[in-house]
């Protein structure tokens, strides 16, 4: 594996030549912002791709989460340092944390209400984080991941 080379320019910069020369890969024309993220010790990188939004993100996040493992991957290659790297489309990933919310909000009180514990498929591993840490706060219930895999799930169950 070839050593990375050593660089001056700015973390940002090389970012940025990655993200271009990975759309135009794809075969797409993008804007895009980068920032850092001191909280969360990453670099945001937000793409305005107009209607092309759809192709980037895929079915559930799936497209986005691949690129962005890419882009973590070439930039450790060029830099030969791992940086955190957080691609997002048109702000879909606060859209999709708002949802989350609500779907844990509203699963969260049918558990208290009916006494029983309700249970969540289908979520990644950073959504079903997103759950845990939206209930972590409610002191009436509790969160739990069970399963292996792509068969892992989410119950929300009541504290008696």
């Amino acid at each position: 594996m070839p050593k990375p080379k050593k660089s001056k320019e700015k973390e940002t910069d090389i970012l940025k030549k990655i993200v271009l020369e990975l759309m135009n890969l794809i075969g797409l024309e993008t804007e895009m912002k980068i920032t850092k993220d001191s909280q969360n010790q990453a670099l945001n990188v937000n793409i305005d791709a107009g209607k092309e939004a759809g192709l980037i993100i895929g079915n559930r996040g799936r497209t986005l989460n691949s690129l962005q493992s890419i882009l973590g991957m070439i930039y450790k290659r060029k830099t030969g340092e791992w940086k955190r790297i957080i691609l997002d489309v048109g702000d879909w990933r606060e859209k999709e944390n708002e949802r989350l919310f609500e779907i844990a909000a509203s699963a969260a009180e049918r558990a208290k209400q009916t006494d029983k514990p309700q249970t969540l498929y289908n979520l990644s591993s950073s959504q079903r984080r997103t759950v845990h840490l939206a209930l972590s706060e409610d002191k009436e219930i509790s969160t739990e991941s069970f399963g292996e895999g792509k068969d892992r799930y989410l119950v929300i169950t009541p504290k008696k």
